[in-house]
């Protein structure tokens, strides 16, 4: 399913992987990849979770690619999506050397690559993208057992891009975070699989301070830790009187 926004459309293709396209012809994606999501290998832990059937996928047409952390770096998937003359925009924490799957090095993608810090402004063609932090709070409830926060402050970032005049805010793994509701957003994809991230209750709360003109929930499903009811996040929603999009199957 392709969700229309004004001069955007948005393709969830599973975990965090999101395309945008403008009515201009600009073709966007956030952290690509993993899971078998591009690779047509994806399976639910659970039979019938609401998700995007896996596809093999190497449109090659993206004119940038944005990737927020070392769990979403998945350089196979970049070199599946991103067109031969692409810019990869790499938060500057991303190091393959502290991955434990079998990835190249940022440098050694065969691409534009350009690092951005964890609160940059970087003008990339015809997109503006901001970066935010992203992270799980010390005494916050996504932590391991030690209390050890899953994303400590620094390991990643979310992005608030400027796609064709429309304004799309990913927060990356994050819990909410305090700058997050002083942002205007037109399209907001929240994580809403909980355990690592926002879960469905605090994504519906930010959410509904921010009051976007639409909500694509993504990050759900593609594993147990993950698995959440996408209907009743929309059904939450559409009682808070925000539009919501679920791109599933």
């Amino acid at each position: 399913m392709t969700v229309s926004h004004d001069e955007l459309t948005v393709d969830w293709f599973g975990y965090a992987t999101v395309r945008f396209e403008t009515d201009d012809g600009l073709v966007a994606y956030i952290d690509p990849g993993r899971y078998g999501v591009l690779t047509g290998d994806w399976e639910p832990d659970s039979p019938g979770v609401g998700h995007p059937e896996p596809v093999d996928y190497r449109a090659r047409d993206g004119d940038v690619v944005f990737v927020t952390h070392n769990h979403h770096y998945d350089s196979d998937a970049i070199e599946r999506v991103a067109a031969d003359d692409a810019t990869i925009v790499v938060y500057e924490g991303v190091n393959a050397d502290d991955i434990d799957r079998e990835v190249k090095s940022v440098d050694d993608l065969p691409f534009d690559v350009r690092r951005i810090g964890e609160e940059d402004h970087l003008p990339v063609g015809d997109c503006d993208v901001w970066s935010l932090p992203a992270y799980n709070e010390p005494d916050g409830p996504h932590t391991r057992t030690n209390g050890e926060p899953f994303h400590p402050k620094g390991f990643g970032v979310g992005y608030l891009l400027s796609l064709g005049g429309t304004t799309v805010f990913w927060p990356g793994d994050s819990d909410v975070l305090p700058g997050h509701r002083e942002l205007e957003v037109s399209v907001f994809l929240p994580p809403i699989g909980g355990s690592f991230t926002m879960d469905r209750h605090e994504s519906a709360d930010i959410a509904e301070d921010l009051d976007p003109d639409l909500v694509v929930p993504i990050h759900y499903n593609t594993f147990s830790a993950l698995e959440t009811d996408s209907d009743a996040f929309a059904d939450d929603m559409e009682s808070r009187d925000v539009a919501v999009a679920l791109d599933e199957e």
